[in-house]
């Protein structure tokens, strides 16, 4: 039997246990370049853990998931966070869990604008890429080095999504 979860909305306030949503926030708006740019300033601090390590960008194209959707897994990085803006224009799911004894407990997910993106900070379980409808593209900000840094935990019974209503 799997267990049916609900999809929220990406808030600041509901994601902050897990890292930072990106999104151009009028508090951190700064004009530069003789006032024709505006910098939306220090939305999240990548983080790169470990000797050799370095915090690297990447494309990652996604493939769009088919719904229902079950989530039978969640990894974490140990070493570095990740960070997933889209480029692409569509939303996106994110789906986090809180730390349960090493193991990552109950998902929540949240439907992402096609103008947020989201920061996992280190150690913070996450389900991989999720584009909705059509293949997509995100700019990702990643921690590369020596080490193991991918940890995965498979649920026993899985979690279930519906269709997100855009």
């Amino acid at each position: 039997m799997t267990h049916l979860l609900s999809i929220q909305p990406l808030t600041v306030e509901a994601f902050s246990p897990f890292g930072e949503v990106i999104e151009a926030d009028p508090s951190t708006m700064r004009l530069i370049n003789g006032g024709t740019t505006e910098r939306f300033h220090a939305l999240f601090a990548p983080e790169a853990a470990g000797e050799g390590s370095q915090v690297i960008v990447n494309i990652f194209r996604g493939q769009p998931r088919s719904f229902p959707y079950e989530i039978g897994m969640m990894e974490r990085h140990p070493f570095g966070s990740q960070s997933f803006s889209p480029l692409s224009g569509r939303s996106f799911l994110v789906a986090v869990s809180p730390d349960e004894g090493g193991r990552p407990g109950r998902p929540e997910v949240f439907l992402a604008r096609p103008d947020q993106g989201v920061n996992y900070r280190r150690n913070v379980w996450h389900h991989p890429l999720m584009a909705i409808g059509a293949v997509s593209d995100f700019l990702v900000v990643d921690r590369d080095g020596p080490g193991n840094n991918l940890e995965e935990h498979f649920f026993a019974t899985p979690y279930r999504i519906l269709e997100p209503h855009l």
